[in-house]
């Protein structure tokens, strides 16, 4: 019967999958690209910056736009601006810019997306939705970072790098590769059903209406708690993204591609917490998770620097991927229903993206600060781990309901 209920989502769900692969298949390219180029080491993390900076810049506009077209449209049209930053990338563009091209694209795909789950959803299926967005959107990360190391392999490409003055092209291939798959997705979503919500054409100054939706989600305490909690896992999770590849490269002496299986065990582990999530849990005890994030995520953090060989990093790795799926997921299920209550579907996604977003614009700006300076990776990992334990017990601390407190 709940697979039956989860059939109006799974074009949604294909989509969506083959788009994130891209995204990240084409993140190692870029990263491949800068390293063709000799660039200094922070440009490396200022990529996931670019890309993200949309998110922010454009988060008043964006939930507007999703909440007002047909979501299927706006996620074909987000599709194709993502292609286009491909073909910039294909053309010669420096990877900082051409990926903030696809970082537009992918900041209006966003709430169209989790806009549509929502409606298309009902409550009680929300964190198995969910579950299965998040769980494939992770497969798409470790697939599309696989494939992304896949198409830098030195070993499959020795022969075009003995070409002077060529090395570019090298990696033309793996760039078709991506513009095909953002081709595709943009095809899929013509297919994605149409829940039939509209909001009507927008009347009021946008940033009137994103500052009254970003009041309306603070002030509500279970969409705080959960706003607090995925803002604060995706800062890290960016920056985690980068650590793992820094970390097999200059810690275990690893290639880029063998570097991007290692992240790719991270997505592994989430997609699995996904999938667990799904099944465990629903709405009504989301809030339960937070004094047990206090043990599991900055534990597993600070003793990552412990794990001296690769499979031993490799496991470690995946284990706090399981342990970040176990909480992000409801968290964010969480986040949209009390957004689709309070709300419109795409405005409180916009509202959650830029609160997100912003938090791995700082991060990621640290850690790239943190490079210029040749910081030790194994003090930075415990600096994270200790600035993890003490956001997460202050947001404990500072949102626990009073005893007589109604559920909501």
């Amino acid at each position: 019967m709940e697979s039956d209920s989860m059939r109006p989502a799974a074009t949604l769900l294909a989509t969506q999958f083959l788009s994130a692969l891209a995204d990240h298949a084409l993140l190692i390219l870029a990263i491949a690209l800068l390293q063709q180029a000799q660039a200094p080491a922070w440009m490396t993390p200022m990529l996931k910056f670019t890309f993200i900076l949309a998110y922010v810049a454009l988060a008043f506009w964006v939930g507007r736009w999703a909440d007002w077209r047909p979501k299927r449209e706006v996620m074909f049209a987000a599709n194709l601006l993502k292609a286009a930053g491909c073909m910039a990338l294909i053309a010669g563009l420096h990877p900082l810019l051409a990926y903030g091209v696809v970082g537009v694209g992918a900041a209006a795909y966003s709430p169209a997306k989790y806009g549509l789950l929502t409606e298309l959803m009902p409550a009680r299926m929300l964190v198995r939705a969910n579950a299965w967005l998040e769980g494939l959107t992770i497969g798409a990360v470790i697939l599309g970072t696989v494939l992304g190391g896949f198409l830098v392999n030195q070993e499959l490409l020795g022969a075009l790098h003995r070409v002077p003055g060529q090395d570019r092209l090298t990696l033309l291939p793996g760039l078709f590769v991506a513009l095909m798959l953002y081709g595709a997705s943009a095809l899929l979503n013509l297919r994605v059903p149409d829940s039939g919500r509209r909001y009507g054409a927008p009347t009021r100054p946008a940033l009137r209406v994103f500052a009254a939706a970003l009041a309306a989600l603070w002030a509500d305490r279970l969409a705080r708690i959960s706003l607090l909690c995925t803002t604060l896992l995706w800062g890290v999770g960016a920056v985690l993204q980068f650590l793992v590849l820094d970390w097999g490269r200059h810690s275990l002496g690893l290639s880029l591609d063998s570097a991007a299986l290692l992240q790719a065990g991270f997505g592994l582990g989430v997609a699995a917490g996904a999938v667990l999530a799904g099944r465990m849990l629903v709405l009504e005890r989301v809030e339960r998770l937070l004094p047990w994030s206090l043990l599991l995520g900055p534990v597993l953090l600070m003793i990552l620097p412990l794990s001296g060989s690769a499979i031993g990093t490799a496991v470690h790795i995946a284990v706090m991927g399981l342990a970040a799926g176990l909480f992000v997921v409801p968290m964010n299920a969480l986040l949209q229903h009390r957004g689709y209550v309070l709300l419109n579907a795409g405005q409180s996604i916009a509202v959650q993206n830029f609160c997100e977003n912003l938090s791995v614009l700082g991060v990621m700006a640290l850690y790239a600060m943190a490079l210029t300076q040749a910081a030790v990776l194994e003090h930075v990992v415990i600096g994270l781990a200790a600035a993890l334990t003490t956001c997460l017990l202050l947001i404990w601390r500072g949102n626990l309901p009073p005893a007589d407190a109604p559920r909501q």
